[in-house]
């Protein structure tokens, strides 16, 4: 995806979460339940399982009310378009930096990102940005859902470049490897790299930046009026493995691998999540009048609320929505939450 540029552009299962599902959501619902309860159990179902302590590197699925992950086929990512770094322009909305984001007060090991309340989505399409070239994969239902680091720090990663910083996406995807079939990876940038070859496994955008992709698993090609039951996740953990997590209200999907190819454990401290364009800067534009809740709950070893930092998206792409207010929780879950609307 697309990063902006200021100049140019396993951690451990809830035990009581998962206490609580097999106890209490996941009764068989007598006659008297209403769809709340149904709802209710998948909601923190989807919470367990993004974060299931399974320790292995790979591609995986599992179904709602399991929570254990099943290993399916890794695809290595060739994308149908490529990364591109431009100039930010006029004209967005919400996105390409124009964002809220969750900062930890120390350094974040989880995310996950969700939209608690949609309505009046209807239709959505990709447009491209004339500022960006109009890249991106365009048309309607295209889309992609992004949970962002900072990238304000350096790691081994940068091999001493001068200025270099590292970046990482979680991603989910429509059409993004193949036509008909969403795409759930992990997209490591080394930012301000340089002049010089990007090291084996990173390929050059061309502005001195280097980028390269996790392997892929495959996912529904989700249409944007589902909105309400996605969530995306993602973690790091020093010594160990990243995993991206994503979710369509039954079914999720999981792809890890090794936390050394870029070290992000180590500077993670800024997550901003949100709906945006499907890639080369795009802009995701929603039909009128839409108003989405997004939700965006950290795992940071506190039980302190996040701050809401406004104007710190690092993501190229956009949406039509303009932001609302922020508000914070802390508690076992600490999260920022804000109004996006048309």
């Amino acid at each position: 995806m697309t990063p902006r540029k200021i100049r140019f552009s396993q951690y451990a299962m809830h035990i009581a979460a998962a206490a609580l599902i097999s106890a209490c959501c996941l009764q068989p619902a007598s006659a008297g339940q209403t769809t709340d309860a149904d709802a209710a159990a998948r909601d923190n179902w989807r919470s367990v399982i993004s974060q299931n302590p399974d320790l292995r590197e790979g591609c995986f699925q599992a179904s709602f009310p399991s929570i254990v992950w099943e290993q399916v086929e890794c695809k290595e990512l060739h994308p149908r378009i490529h990364p591109v770094v431009r100039k930010p322009g006029e004209g967005q909305v919400t996105g390409n930096g124009h964002d809220f984001v969750a900062e930890s007060s120390g350094l974040t090991s989880g995310a996950l990102g969700s939209f608690p309340t949609v309505t009046g989505v209807k239709s959505e399409k990709s447009v491209g940005v004339a500022e960006y070239g109009d890249g991106g994969i365009l048309g309607p239902n295209e889309y992609s859902l992004q949970l962002n680091t900072n990238f304000t720090g350096t790691t081994a990663a940068c091999k001493g470049h001068s200025g270099c910083v590292v970046w990482q996406q979680f991603i989910y995807a429509t059409d993004y490897a193949v036509e008909g079939e969403g795409a759930v990876f992990m997209q490591y940038w080394l930012i301000d790299w340089g002049s010089s070859a990007c090291p084996s496994g990173f390929a050059s955008d061309g502005e001195g930046d280097c980028y390269g992709n996790s392997n892929i698993v495959a996912a529904p090609d989700v249409k944007p009026t589902s909105l309400g039951s996605l969530s995306l996740s993602g973690s790091a953990a020093a010594g160990g493995s990243d995993t991206v997590v994503f979710t369509d209200g039954t079914t999720a999907y999981r792809v890890s691998g090794s936390d050394t190819v870029l070290d992000i454990s180590q500077v993670w401290q800024e997550s901003e999540f949100n709906v945006v364009g499907d890639a080369g800067g795009s802009r995701a534009d929603f039909n009128k009048p839409v108003s989405i809740t997004v939700k965006v709950a950290l795992t940071d070893g506190t039980t302190s609320a996040p701050t809401c930092v406004a104007n710190a998206g690092t993501t190229g792409e956009s949406n039509n929505l303009n932001l609302g207010s922020c508000s914070t929780a802390s508690g076992s879950s600490p999260s920022i939450q804000f109004t996006e609307s048309n």
